[in-house]
């Protein structure tokens, strides 16, 4: 079966993948959300003039010329107004935030003033009509839209609906991303493994990419070598409303892999197995009763380098989350051999050099078992199948895994 190409690999897995539906949430609990429908402002913000500093609410003719003094008949603070309106010769102290009181035009800064004994206030420096003062409306109106579809609610978002006084939002739902790790060989951390057994380690950073792009981890655990235990396990993850099922191991199709038998046997149709890409190969996509399967390779380096490259887009664009990969120029830091008809995606620390350029230096060891190299390397330098020798120096593109 002859390999197929990464692009056309993700082309296939993303061609559908559209936004699930919405929900509504309460807005504490709508942070990084993806938003379903535009935000609207329900008032006006300000939606008074208001005070911009600590000071005083007057009349600028009244202060054409200094030391001018006035009577200050009152006070305005925040949540609490000044019930009456400065005429000439008035003065009312204000505090940030505070409505500014009908007559006054501007706001004097309290530095510029001197307080006297007698209840008036000396003005010590002129200010230009309309200084210190937020208008109303000055941030949003009422009706007016404030986010539309797709904004991620980051604190800046949030706080603006918030400040419009939404109490809940119309969010996409976030896909529920199925894991299921297989093998007899592996027990989960904090176990004590047997002579031939390892810790499960690849559910752990799949989660974490599913979480960061949007969804939501329904991990069923890990599930040994046994047919009808890997059947149960699926049948679970279609109970309970899963968009995605994620298997660890066992990627391949042979005829002793029992979770491809396992996903056939409940209807999965198969789109692509074998990938022409290092480290990942062994990576198979189907579909089965609206679920998208994604079978990773059991390796750590190559689940989780498969994870960056498929899983990640894949569950954006459900989540309804923008997604481009970190693909950036940069210079080998060493000779590179000759590539053979897969890609290659090659461990790298990569830093800017004293002129600002990215230098990409391979990692001396690749094999895609060990979990320290990726945990060092903070980029992939890709290589194109059959690409050329290449020397320290030469251009190259990576990607950014942080």
């Amino acid at each position: 079966m002859a390999l197929l190409p990464v692009d056309e690999a993700l082309a296939r897995l993303l061609a559908g993948a559209e936004p699930l539906g919405e929900e509504i949430l309460p807005i504490a609990q709508a942070g990084r959300r993806v938003l379903a429908r535009p935000v609207e402002a329900y008032h006006t913000q300000p939606p008074f003039d208001a005070s911009a500093m600590d000071g005083y609410a007057i009349r600028a003719d009244d202060v054409l010329s200094v030391p001018a003094q006035l009577k200050v008949i009152g006070e305005s603070a925040a949540g609490r107004r000044f019930a009456g309106a400065v005429a000439a010769g008035e003065a009312v102290r204000i505090f940030t935030g505070a409505p500014v009181p009908p007559g006054a035009d501007t706001v004097l800064i309290q530095e510029n003033t001197e307080r006297l004994e007698d209840g008036a206030v000396r003005v010590l420096q002129t200010v230009s009509k309309g200084r210190n003062i937020r208008r109303a409306g000055l941030d949003f109106s009422k009706s007016d839209v404030l986010l539309q579809p797709g904004r991620v609610l980051d604190p800046a978002a949030l706080s603006l609906a918030a400040a419009a006084n939404n109490a809940a939002l119309h969010v996409v739902r976030r896909p529920k991303v199925a894991i299921i790790a297989t093998g007899d060989e592996l027990v989960a951390p904090g176990e004590v493994p047997g002579p031939d057994q390892i810790i499960s380690s690849n559910d752990l950073g799949i989660a974490e990419i599913i979480r960061i792009r949007g969804g939501e981890v329904l991990d069923l655990g890990i599930v040994g070598d046994r047919i009808e235990h890997i059947e149960a396990a699926i049948a679970t993850a279609i109970e309970k409303g899963a968009d995605v099922l994620v298997t660890l191991g066992g990627a391949s199709v042979g005829d002793h892999d029992l979770v491809h038998a396992a996903l056939t046997r409940r209807g999965m149709e198969l789109d692509f197995w074998k990938i022409a890409m290092r480290p990942g190969k062994p990576l198979m996509f189907g579909r089965l009763q609206g679920l998208c399967v994604l079978g990773l390779p059991g390796n750590p380096v190559s689940s989780l380098v498969c994870g960056h490259l498929f899983l990640a887009p894949l569950v954006s664009a459900l989540a309804g989350r923008p997604y481009r990969p970190d693909i950036r120029r940069a210079r080998l830091g060493a000779d590179m051999p000759a590539n053979d008809q897969r890609r290659d995606h090659i461990r790298a620390e990569i830093h800017p050099n004293e002129h600002g350029e990215l230098i990409a230096t391979p990692l001396p060891l690749q094999d895609s078992s060990m979990l320290s190299a990726l945990a060092r390397a903070n980029g992939l330098i890709i290589r194109e199948p059959h690409a050329e020798p290449a020397r320290a120096g030469d251009p190259c593109e990576v990607l950014m895994l942080r």
